[in-house]
């Protein structure tokens, strides 16, 4: 179980926290297992550790049998007002935006015990955090989810094309080659500068010019703000700015499909009851905020600019 815990937690502080066992405790512990399994077992990285990949092997051999033991021999149900525990979710910064403070709010009526950390979310590393429980959960876009992973619904973005209030393109009639030919910022978490639009845009033999990318979208606002930069990007991204008036929106002039944003975890956890409290409050409160943001952006725009919903609706 000490072993768990650190392969878990990545440190050996951490461990001992989430085992409430001693620091020197935990550390004696690794120093019977050295002898024990004659192996290092972890190596210093920074303020974290590093499994060797004797113990990372190991670790893939007992952490199934693991969970199935604790499930037998202590099948209570999780009590969030008593629970002591840390969940590490993988997810971007409009999710947080989104759900942290009122989850905060929650978990101090609910579950004073329990905290929340937000792990640095990116497409290319869902898999590998998840299965190697760096995570409990991934918040984020679903591509083809194997059988080891679960996922849940949780909202399909709505995508607009903002612009400062100057821009020649501030308009509800933008056109194709218009937006083609513009100078665009593109938030992207992996550093890849092709993105979706670009894809829909080669489908109709054109192309764009990524002038900025940026890895996260708290930027995206101040950025649009102050340059002639045009971005097309989830609703939620930038709701407040655009209900306070402070960017101009529009429709964007291609189709694109939202990718649907779930709840994704292992399959060890199917029966965590834990994370099925956790995921049951991210989904009441994401699923409630953006359908709110959503229609306050909409009612805003059609206010300010009544041809955009006249050519929406047809």
């Amino acid at each position: 179980m000490v072993f768990d815990a650190i392969m878990t937690e990545r440190s050996i502080t951490r461990a001992a926290n989430r085992l409430s066992m001693t620091q020197p405790a935990v550390s004696n512990a690794v120093s019977r297992m050295r002898v024990a399994w004659k192996d290092e077992l972890f190596v210093k990285d920074g303020r974290n550790i590093q499994p060797t990949l004797h113990a990372q092997n190991l670790w893939n051999q007992v952490r199934a049998p693991l969970l199935s033991l604790t499930e037998a021999v202590d099948p209570k149900s999780f009590d969030p007002a008593t629970a002591k525990r840390t969940f590490r979710v993988a997810l971007n910064d409009i999710v947080v935006d989104m759900a942290w403070a009122e989850l905060r709010c929650t978990f101090e009526k609910e579950a004073p015990g329990v905290n929340i950390h937000a792990v640095p979310y990116t497409i290319i590393n869902t898999d590998q955090v998840l299965e190697d429980a760096e995570v409990d959960m991934v918040i984020g876009t679903t591509g083809v989810i194997s059988n080891t992973f679960r996922a849940e619904y949780l909202f399909s973005p709505t995508y607009v094309c903002i612009m400062n209030h100057d821009h020649p393109l501030a308009k509800a009639d933008l056109s194709l080659e218009e937006f083609a030919a513009a100078d665009h910022l593109l938030v992207s978490l992996s550093g890849d500068i092709t993105g979706y639009t670009d894809q829909v845009l080669l489908q109709h033999g054109l192309s764009r010019r990524v002038a900025v990318s940026v890895n996260h979208f708290s930027s995206v606002a101040n950025l649009i703000k102050r340059s002639d930069l045009i971005c097309v990007i989830p609703i939620s991204a930038v709701a407040k700015e655009i209900i306070a008036g402070e960017i101009s929106a529009t429709k964007p002039p291609i189709e694109l499909m939202p990718q649907q944003v779930s709840t994704i975890w292992h399959k060890r956890q199917d029966r965590d009851q834990g994370l099925i409290w956790l995921r049951e409050h991210f989904k009441r409160i994401i699923s409630r905020n953006v359908e709110l943001e959503t229609a306050q952006v909409m009612d805003s725009l059609c206010k300010n600019n009544p041809s955009m919903c006249e050519k929406s609706q047809k």
